[in-house]
């Protein structure tokens, strides 16, 4: 009988290359890169696609990068992440991006880390030759987007598993969009993975915080109320 540890692992590793089939996320040739913060998400992802580069079709390559805040607001242990890609057989390359707050407040500092994040790895990305960028993102992370749009903007949109970008040849890809965010948080338990150095003060005051906590109140209102947004917001 499997144990709790390999149930977990076997229920995301399924759920992983469903996506993957489902949404056409990876093809022959690519050179893929992950960007590696030291977060559940990016761990488990980086050795799904490690793991999964050593099958024999489709015939595809990794590289992580981690990129480090250099203000210090958070903090991961880079000896863990070198041992850790290492393992899973994956160059891992550093580099860093400096966030500060804006002085005007016009603008979040979570929006600000997330744009020089996305530009250093689509940096990455060009210089490392790849094609695809696999995003840490899981199924709560993609409906909380769709509520706070809802919510803030008035529309319906969300983050795509699959979506190439427009003004040049790069594909952003979100292999973990099938797997649920309690899953991957008992798997990083049960695998001991070390909690960040230093966790960004703004996170628990973010929307995306708040709309987790929405998400959790609708499911207590109707169980299904997941799969019912899950379903809207892939029309």
């Amino acid at each position: 009988m499997r144990t709790e540890q390999e149930q977990l692992r076997h229920r995301i590793r399924q759920r992983f290359r469903r996506g993957v089939t489902q949404f056409g996320l990876i093809e022959d040739g690519d050179r893929i890169l992950v960007g590696l913060s030291g977060g559940k998400d990016s761990l488990v992802l980086l050795r799904l696609l490690a793991e999964q580069s050593r099958i024999f079709r489709p015939c595809f390559s990794v590289v992580a990068v981690h990129v480090e805040n250099e203000s210090g607001q958070y903090l991961t242990d880079n000896n863990y992440l070198e041992g850790y890609a290492a393992q899973c057989g994956v160059p891992l390359l550093h580099t860093s991006i400096c966030v500060e707050p804006d002085p005007e407040g016009r603008k979040s500092t979570c929006f600000l880390c997330s744009w020089e994040r996305r530009k250093t790895l689509f940096r990455v990305a060009r210089e490392q030759q790849c094609n695809k960028i696999a995003l840490g993102h899981h199924r709560d992370d993609i409906l909380q987007t769709f509520l706070m749009n809802l919510v803030f903007e008035g529309s319906t949109g969300t983050m795509r598993p699959k979506m190439p970008m427009d003004k040049f040849p790069m594909t952003l890809i979100r292999p973990l969009a099938l797997v649920d965010e309690c899953d991957l948080e008992r798997l990083a338990l049960l695998e001991g993975f070390p909690p960040q150095l230093k966790r960004c003060p703004w996170e628990q005051a973010s929307s995306r915080a708040r709309m987790k906590a929405l998400l959790s109140h609708l499911e207590q209102l109707n169980p299904e109320a997941r799969q019912s947004l899950w379903r809207a917001c892939m029309k």
